[in-house]
């Protein structure tokens, strides 16, 4: 019997996996020709373009209820407990669970990868980091660690009180980190996600700065699952599809979109997940800056939550979270002495960062919603993906394609 469930599991991930397969395509948002911002990305338009940086998923599909993940990030591949990198936190709404984040805002410095996953998984998580960190070669006398987590809350789609993911998961989500193209989408801890009336997702993008102003870039990963307005290059897709949480039911000429997401609104027993949800934003950079001014670098991403018509919601956790792998600006705990030398960029030269850092996060959130696929989920509830075609015409209207 076991054995039979075992393959009737595997059976029904594999329907699923075929049915997303044969599904509409889909293309990050420069594939199609939209380019936001003004500045150019780096190799891989990927938060992987700042040197050293590594992403890993780990995606659970299970039977018809699980739909989550776990996603790692890390800033370096060495031992970040004994080489730490600046840090900063900035809280744009404060409705979340993210675990860690106050140690890094009192001592400005990160000491282990960041995993991102779901709401009530985020104490399992942080038992994986936590695990992952003090097994490392080195860390042997280690009796403190603060992992960081952050999380958004998949569920609708995922039956989020199974809280399905464990320290094996977050291990695999973090050793399988690599740098090079970042899958996108509904993989890791964007498996389960919504945004903005559509299926949401991971997603980055990445900034590369001209020369004469430094060379550095920066990168962007999201976990997005927040509600507002759509957004597109300056286009309102959202009010042109009738797909947002004040729409009631009002649809576009070519859609029944916004009939769609007044039935998902309805089915939320009184919570409105059209509106309120999450965003996780990781910023990564190879600017040698501080967590002072990587404070100021994260307080800029959020901004790009406003480009694509989030709004914060009341019941929205939109938290950022900014790094720096500059090797000059490290902290490497086997350094004998009471003092450090830094050098790092004055103010007058972070401005261009603080751009880089808004448009990759408005790229970085727009990828999450077209590469992620129409998702089945738990009760038989489906999100519907992003309809890139329909989008594409509402861009051409307003001659935002482009």
């Amino acid at each position: 019997m076991k054995q039979f469930n075992l393959l009737l599991s595997a059976l029904t991930i594999l329907c699923l996996l075929s049915t997303q397969a044969q599904s509409q395509e889909r293309e990050r948002v420069r594939d199609l020709g939209i380019y936001p911002g003004i500045l150019p990305t780096g190799q891989w338009n990927a938060i992987t373009d700042v040197e050293g940086v590594m992403v890993g998923h780990q995606t659970l599909i299970e039977g018809e209820n699980i739909r989550t993940g776990v996603t790692g990030i890390l800033p370096h591949s060495g031992n970040l407990y004994r080489e730490r990198v600046p840090a900063a936190v900035y809280v744009g709404n404060g409705f979340g669970k993210a675990l860690g984040f106050t140690q890094v805002q009192e001592l400005g410095e990160m000491e282990t990868p960041i995993a991102l996953t779901n709401t009530l998984s985020i104490f399992n998580a942080a038992h994986g980091v936590a695990d992952y960190v003090l097994n490392l070669p080195g860390n042997e006398n280690v009796g403190s660690v603060n992992p960081v987590v952050g999380e958004t809350n998949d569920g609708w789609l995922n039956d989020i009180r199974a809280r399905v993911v464990d320290t094996e998961d977050v291990h695999k989500a973090i050793e399988s980190a690599e740098s090079g193209p970042v899958s996108e989408g509904n993989v890791g801890a964007g498996t389960g996600t919504r945004a903005l009336g559509f299926k949401g997702g991971i997603g980055t993008s990445s900034r590369r700065l001209p020369e004469n102003r430094g060379g550095y870039t920066v990168g962007v990963l999201v976990q997005s699952n927040f509600g507002g307005i759509l957004t597109v290059n300056g286009a309102p897709v959202g009010e042109e599809l009738g797909n947002h949480y004040l729409a009631t039911g009002q649809t576009s000429p070519s859609s029944q979109t916004g009939v769609l997401a007044k039935s998902l609104t309805d089915q939320t027993d009184g919570y409105d997940f059209d509106v309120d949800g999450s965003i996780m934003i990781v910023v990564a950079t190879d600017a040698p800056i501080t967590s002072r001014n990587l404070e100021r670098l994260a307080k800029r991403a959020f901004m790009g939550i406003a480009r694509v018509g989030g709004f914060a919601s009341n019941g929205s956790g939109d938290y950022v979270i900014a790094f720096s792998t500059h090797p000059d600006v490290r902290n490497n705990l086997d350094d004998s002495g009471q003092t450090r030398q830094i050098t790092e960029l004055d103010n007058n030269a972070v401005s261009p960062l603080f751009l880089a850092a808004l448009e990759a996060t408005e790229e970085a959130i727009l990828n999450s919603l077209f590469m992620a696929e129409t998702m089945e989920g738990q009760d038989g509830r489906t999100q519907e993906a992003l309809p890139i075609d329909e989008v594409m015409e509402i861009l051409e209207k307003y001659a935002a394609d482009q």
